[in-house]
């Protein structure tokens, strides 16, 4: 499948006071991990990541939070957070609005142990009562710092073996978090995506029992959202693009003008320059117009002309720079 390159508003010149060269950075985007369909503009979101007030194993849990460096029932703060994450990066997105039903939690497994997927009645129910699309339901979530974690049980054991000298505890402490995640299509009774995310943060660590700061799970919490979010969203390259921002002879002025035009943004008055000197001269001054046009038009977006200055510049004048930036963007325009 061919994919459209959308050139984005980040460029940056650069140049060296002594160089003849100066280089154009664009920034493009790559394909997401994972492809929403069409049809989806409202998406429900619930949490199914927590366990019931009243379950039997309640006790152990708690125990295990305490021995793990967590407060009891800080994952139901944290899973909400995770939840805030998906809202804030796809609430907007391509005209996408998330949602949430009245009965926003349902009872999971409150550990690491994923779910069945829900029935399609539930599915269907929840998307009809709030006129969704799609279904997304945090699965699982689970949290542990694993370094407080591992100096807890080597205190107990050396207060258990007698040793008087305890280990210190580290300054620092890394967070754990994993969410899993489904995303239910009621129409066509199936899963559209479903992805589990393993995230850790680390932070400095605070107070006498050296304990994670207080903000350490919900961050590592929403950046976990937003690390399942980030599949459905385009990533980012940089690419850069070699220039002249010098000439020779009585066209060295017109080349400065030029550079400095692009410098400030103002690419068709560069282009305007550079073709000038491109029309009234010939040799390395025209192959470096050449060029320099080829570069201005693909920073407005225009990659079938630039390709056409590209080639031109190594085919009319010899520029050897001129000719690998045709074979560039000869590639390029395959993925457009």
């Amino acid at each position: 499948m061919k994919l459209r390159f959308l050139l984005l508003f980040f460029i940056g010149i650069f140049a060296t006071s002594c160089s003849k060269y100066g280089f154009v950075k664009l920034k493009y985007p790559t394909a997401p991990n994972a492809t929403l369909p069409e049809n989806i503009k409202t998406i429900a979101v619930v949490n199914r990541s927590l366990y019931p007030k009243d379950d039997k194993n309640k006790g152990n849990a708690i125990t295990e939070a305490i021995l793990s460096g967590e407060i009891a029932g800080s994952d139901k703060v944290a899973s909400d957070e995770c939840i805030r994450a998906v809202y804030d990066r796809f609430n907007g997105y391509r005209d996408m609005s998330i949602v949430f039903p009245a009965t926003s939690r349902l009872i999971g497994s409150g550990t690491r142990t994923t779910p069945d997927p829900l029935d399609w009645k539930r599915v269907k129910g929840i998307c009809d009562s709030t006129k969704a699309d799609a279904l997304l339901v945090l699965e699982m979530f689970d949290s542990n710092s694993d370094i407080l974690l591992s100096v807890v049980n080597n205190q107990i054991g050396n207060i258990i073996s007698g040793t008087l000298d305890l280990p210190k505890s580290p300054n620092q402490i890394r967070l754990n978090v994993i969410s899993y995640w489904r995303l239910y299509d009621p129409i066509n009774q199936k899963v559209i995506d479903q992805y589990q995310a393993n995230n850790y943060m680390t932070f400095n660590s605070s107070g006498i029992l050296n304990l994670p700061p207080p903000e350490a799970l919900p961050q590592t919490a929403y950046y976990s959202g937003e690390q399942y979010v980030e599949r459905f969203l385009p990533g980012y390259y940089f690419v850069k693009r070699d220039m002249y921002k010098r000439g020779k002879g009585k066209y060295k002025q017109q080349f400065k003008t030029g550079f400095r035009k692009s410098e400030v943004a103002n690419w068709d008055g560069a282009i305007e320059v550079w073709k000038s000197i491109a029309k009234n001269t010939s040799g390395k001054n025209a192959g470096r117009a050449c060029l320099n046009i080829a570069v201005g038009y693909e920073v407005l977006g225009n990659s079938k002309e630039a390709l056409f200055w590209a080639k031109k510049s190594y085919e009319d004048y010899g520029n050897k720079i001129g000719r690998d930036y045709a074979n560039i963007l000869k590639d390029r325009l395959n993925y457009e």
